[in-house]
């Protein structure tokens, strides 16, 4: 496999160099930065910052909706070819969207695809009042199923993560969700790594960049409102450790970019310098509650000041030039495919 490409390495390491120094001034250093990285097979949290402090997850809610998708495919509710009709109100949602009009018909498993690549909040909302009869019944059912994973901080208002004040959830009860999207839904997991999908001329690229470009990674999702900034959860293996890193509050895409990417090389980093490459021998199948009881709030178990010296410092990569373009993490729309700044990326 490729190691991260050149420029994401450059991008990590200068960025830490020189704004490390200066965090008061940086961006991450504003109130809506969290982070997490944790051993997905172990729940070992290896770093954590802000990491229970309540933030917006704009389109990483979306997780939790597929989430609920899969878990109706499971137990026979649907399938991957059942037809989904686009409601009034899921055609009027606002951009990232699929393009739906009302009355307008596709199947689960292209759904799936637009969700993962597209962030379609057309589709969102098409999911949820298929699932739970009208978007607002489906996203107390989502909080519901939310509690019974372990994401005691979150509440979700709707199926997309466009802005709502009581749509709020943690960096730690992201990666617990990320996890369970790994661990419960094996067989639908290589959804995430969808390069593109195009639904009738409508076209979409994964707005997950580190896709291909950092060694292993291999999901998960994006988001981005005006409010939340810049968000990723995103999920790494290399020599049978599995790594999931979740950042909010990039001030732009790149940034946020180069910061997860700082941090999943920094956790592989520690485990080189511990001599560990027997992750995946040491699973020890933990329910994911556990990753908050275990290891308690706020705690960073082993990997000295987060990693130590030979992984990421506190912060990594913590901002760069040309903050705040929004346009470097959305979509390329053609035909009718449209984005918007405080689309729920």
């Amino acid at each position: 496999m490729t190691r991260p490409s050149q420029a994401v390495k450059l991008a990590a390491t200068a960025s830490a160099a020189l704004l490390f120094s200066a965090v008061g001034a940086s961006a991450f250093a504003q109130d809506r930065y969290a982070a997490i990285v944790i051993d997905a097979r172990t729940n070992e949290v290896l770093h954590a910052d802000q990491a229970d402090e309540a933030r917006y997850p704009a389109s990483l809610t979306k997780m939790m909706t597929l989430y609920m998708l899969f878990e109706a495919i499971e137990r026979d509710q649907i399938t991957l070819d059942t037809p989904l009709v686009a409601s009034r109100h899921a055609a009027s949602q606002p951009p990232s969207r699929l393009g739906l009009r009302r009355g307008n018909s596709i199947t689960v498993d292209q759904a799936i695809r637009a969700l993962c690549v597209q962030s379609a909040n057309d589709v969102a909302v098409l999911v949820a009042e298929r699932l739970g009869g009208t978007e607002a019944r489906f996203a107390s059912r989502m909080t519901a199923r939310a509690r019974e994973l372990g994401m005691s901080n979150t509440n979700f208002a709707n199926a997309s993560g466009l802005p709502n004040p009581n749509q709020r959830s943690t960096a730690r009860d992201i990666a617990v969700l990320s996890q369970a999207l790994w661990r419960d839904f094996p067989e639908y997991y290589h959804y995430f790594q969808t390069p593109s999908y195009t639904w009738c001329n409508h076209y979409g690229r994964n707005h997950n960049r580190l896709l291909g470009q950092v060694d292993g990674v291999d999901g998960i999702k994006t988001g981005y409102t005006n409010a939340s900034g810049f968000n990723l959860a995103s999920s790494a293996e290399r020599d049978g450790h599995r790594v999931i890193a979740v950042v909010f509050g990039g001030e732009s895409g790149a940034a946020r970019d180069a910061q997860v990417a700082y941090l999943i090389e920094g956790a592989f980093e520690e485990y080189d310098r511990r001599g560990d490459r027997s992750g995946a021998a040491t699973y020890v199948g933990l329910p994911t509650p556990s990753l908050n009881n275990q290891l308690g709030q706020g705690t960073v178990v082993n990997a000295a000041q987060s990693f130590g010296p030979s992984g990421a410092p506190l912060r990594g990569a913590l901002a760069e030039s040309g903050q705040g373009d929004a346009s470097r993490d959305t979509p390329i729309p053609a035909s009718g495919a449209t984005v918007a700044p405080n689309g729920a990326e």
